[in-house]
């Protein structure tokens, strides 16, 4: 949670200090099952995009808006699992307070910030900014924060205009273009109904959200419960049906921000969307970290970031190679390679629109194409290993081939091995796996 202090006029004409936070939502070892074979070894928020982990990048984000005192990451991982990034977060950032809530389980997006209002209100903060950590864009936050200054808002949330045809994937919004009041919020409607879509990023106001999850609640709490029974073969005597709730009408209730909250929000609130013309996308497949890894060393290259590779002969910008990384002069990598620490790329070695792990190591003339090479995992010398091209805007990590629908980027998982020759195309591979001949179109388990 972020501490924003920015003075203002009181209704006395004096001056007080109205105090903004935020929240990180990583939500829980259950979720991101899409994101194997990674996640297998690396929860999806650490996985490491553009040399930085993904929750890092929402981090730096909240970092930027002035007078931070604390923040908070929300979740239900193990309490060990975050515990190294946020002694980094620490050092680097020693006026900041980080600290991890874990949820007891699985509450929704809405249900664990109120499970934790407590702290969240704690120093009686007027609003508080909510980022999805799965979430790749630039956070705008202080325009959020401006226009929810401009109209006295009591929630603002980020949006984004897709294609079409891509739009009944995600939360669509339907706003007045000239006021930008959000009339209308449907999750992933059956119709089109708008182009204009949720980014998961929000700013609410502490009076207004929490009142509205409660009520959410109480809806949820007095509608008639259906018991589900297991099938009559396994049903015994000592079958009792699981009472959902602890006697706050609490205790298991998955409420979800995108289902249960913002539609209401829309209908009675001073609710408000920012249209970001920025890059957005959500990183949810294994596949996805490729075009927010381009995404996010786009964005440091036009910052003109030191981290990244000068630009020359053999780097086409923008590329990251980890400083421990060791890459032969010959070798050409770009555009969009991310090289993580440890990792050795042999002579002749071409790479393009790739991550590659730690400790990996790509043996000399092998290429890499629209791929993910695992940790420590090895390519062998003339080695091809590639996926297919997929626009950066386009928001699907699969292909059909052949009438069969795969994963557009080529995954390895932990410390795979590719032999000398081999061509893998368009395959997931799980972890400690050896491929000795071509294959195409597969998941190799």
């Amino acid at each position: 949670m972020a501490s924003l202090q920015l003075p203002t006029r009181g209704k006395s004409g004096g001056t007080q200090t109205r105090t903004t936070k935020a929240v990180i939502l990583v939500g829980g070892p259950s979720r991101g099952t899409r994101f194997r074979p990674l996640s297998l070894d690396v929860p999806k928020p650490l996985f490491e995009v553009a040399g930085h982990p993904i929750i890092e990048h929402c981090f730096a984000a909240i970092t930027r808006l002035p007078e931070i005192r604390e923040v908070f990451i929300v979740g239900y991982y193990d309490e060990s699992v975050f515990r190294d990034f946020i002694k980094d977060c620490s050092r680097s950032h020693p006026n900041i307070s980080l600290r991890y809530l874990r949820e007891y389980q699985a509450l929704g997006t809405a249900g664990g910030l109120y499970h934790f209002r407590d702290a969240i209100l704690k120093g009686r903060p007027d609003r508080f900014f909510v980022l999805n950590a799965d979430v790749c864009c630039s956070f705008p936050l202080e325009q959020m924060l401006r226009l929810f200054e401009e109209k006295d808002a009591e929630a603002v949330i980020l949006g984004t205009r897709v294609p079409n045809d891509s739009a009944t994937n995600f939360g669509c919004i339907v706003s007045d273009a000239h006021s930008k009041r959000v009339l209308h919020y449907v999750e992933k409607p059956e119709s089109h109904i708008s182009n204009l879509i949720n980014c998961g990023v929000y700013l609410f106001a502490t009076e207004a959200i929490f009142p509205s999850i409660k009520s959410a609640m109480k809806r949820r709490a007095d509608r008639p419960r259906l018991v589900s029974y297991p099938s009559s073969d396994a049903l015994d005597r000592t079958y009792v049906p699981q009472d959902a709730d602890d006697e706050d009408g609490e205790k298991t209730e998955v409420i979800r921000l995108e289902q249960d909250i913002l539609s209401d929000l829309a209908d009675s609130r001073q609710f408000y969307v920012l249209e970001t013309k920025d890059f957005w996308r959500q990183i949810k497949t294994a596949g996805s970290a490729v075009p927010a890894n381009a995404l996010y060393l786009l964005k440091a290259f036009q910052q003109q970031s030191d981290e990244l590779a000068k630009p020359s002969a053999t780097i086409l910008p923008p590329v990251f190679i980890h400083p421990t990384a060791h890459v032969d002069p010959s070798a050409k990598l770009g555009p969009n390679v991310s090289i993580g620490p440890r990792a050795t790329i042999g002579a002749g070695v071409r790479i393009k629109e790739a991550i590659v792990l730690e400790g990996a190591e790509i043996r000399h003339d092998a290429c890499i194409l629209y791929a993910i090479i695992g940790w420590s995992s090895r390519v062998g010398a003339w080695a091809r290993v590639e996926g297919t091209p997929t626009p950066v805007r386009e928001h699907s990590t699969s292909v059909v081939k052949n009438g069969v629908k795969v994963q557009s980027i080529t995954i390895l998982g932990k410390e795979c091995v590719v032999g000398d020759e081999v061509r893998v195309q368009n395959c997931v591979c799980l972890p400690y796996k050896e491929l000795k001949r071509d294959v195409a179109n597969e998941v190799i388990m």
